[in-house]
């Protein structure tokens, strides 16, 4: 009975009794609150959250100060406070649900059913086309930004856009992003091997840990791949700089031989390091190249 009551009860602290439930709620609670804060931290979103909290401890002391009228005011806030939270965080929200999406056995399960279609498809998809335009357009310096997509077809992004239907070409890639082409200033969608839409436009992204120096075609590769889950190659046109950007990560000063691997281990759905590592990883390989 003694040990019931000791593994029920953890400690007292004065009036209060500690079990063992509350320690675990506590931990699981802190655990979640750590992992919305990694999700949001370095975008706007960090702000809108302080200033909630800020308002609602506010709003805690007056109720305990007995100030009526205050409390009531903001009660008012406090009563809406979900809607609003839904709304202002509605892309957090959107991305923190696509990050349980991908980690759970249910979608892997889901997906094994099309596995063989999907490798058939991987095998069908000319990769090379891919790698040489991009290759051309780097030596340019010609502005590109190109969308892959492994499991959806993107038709909100694609709509925003030029429907294509054409099979990956080097030529049909290098005419898009021609600077006299009216297709040029936008995202190539790239779906069972062939190229969806094009002129697409892209969310851009608002994490400020982005580089200054890179521009709103950079933004909106990093800022799809925090959206959505592709894997987005990103050109500059001032610069002739490739990038890929993935999960809100990005790699760059990569050869297109890892370019290469990199799109293939997304299409094969056999990404094995996480991104965030692998950017420092490159960023260290170029900033040692240079020296």
């Amino acid at each position: 009975m003694f040990t019931f009551v000791f593994m029920v009860f953890l400690f007292k602290v004065g009036f209060l009794e500690v079990s063992w439930v509350d320690f675990i709620d506590v931990t699981l609670v802190s655990i979640l609150l750590y992992q919305v804060y990694k999700l949001i931290r370095g975008s706007i979103a960090v702000n809108i959250f302080l200033g909630i909290l800020a308002l609602y401890l506010v709003y805690l002391i007056v109720r305990a100060a007995q100030m009526e009228l205050l409390t009531t005011i903001l009660g008012q806030f406090m009563n809406v406070g979900v809607l609003a939270m839904i709304i202002l965080f509605q892309p957090e929200i959107r991305k923190f649900l696509l990050v349980i999406g991908r980690g759970t056995e249910f979608r892997e399960n889901i997906f094994k059913t099309i596995a063989n279609w999907r490798h058939e498809y991987h095998d069908d998809f000319e990769i090379s086309q891919v790698l040489e335009a991009a290759k051309t357009l780097k030596a340019t310096k010609t502005g590109a930004l190109i969308v892959f997509s492994r499991d959806t077809e993107l038709k909100f992004y694609a709509q925003t856009g030029d429907a294509l239907d054409a099979e990956v070409s080097k030529r049909l890639l290098l005419s898009i992003f021609n600077k006299n082409s009216p297709l040029h200033d936008g995202a190539a969608i790239i779906y069972k091997g062939r190229i969806k839409a094009a002129r697409c436009v892209l969310p851009v992204s608002e994490n400020d840990h982005i580089p200054p120096n890179y521009g709103l075609r950079h933004r909106a590769a990093i800022g799809m791949s925090e959206n959505t889950d592709t894997l987005i190659m990103a050109i500059s046109e001032e610069t002739g700089r490739l990038l890929l950007a993935r999960n809100g990560k990005y790699l760059r000063a990569l050869k297109l031989k890892q370019v290469e691997q990199k799109i293939l281990e997304y299409l094969h759905d056999n990404e094995p390091a996480r991104w965030e590592d692998l950017r420092e990883e490159e960023t260290e390989t170029a900033e040692s190249s240079k020296g």
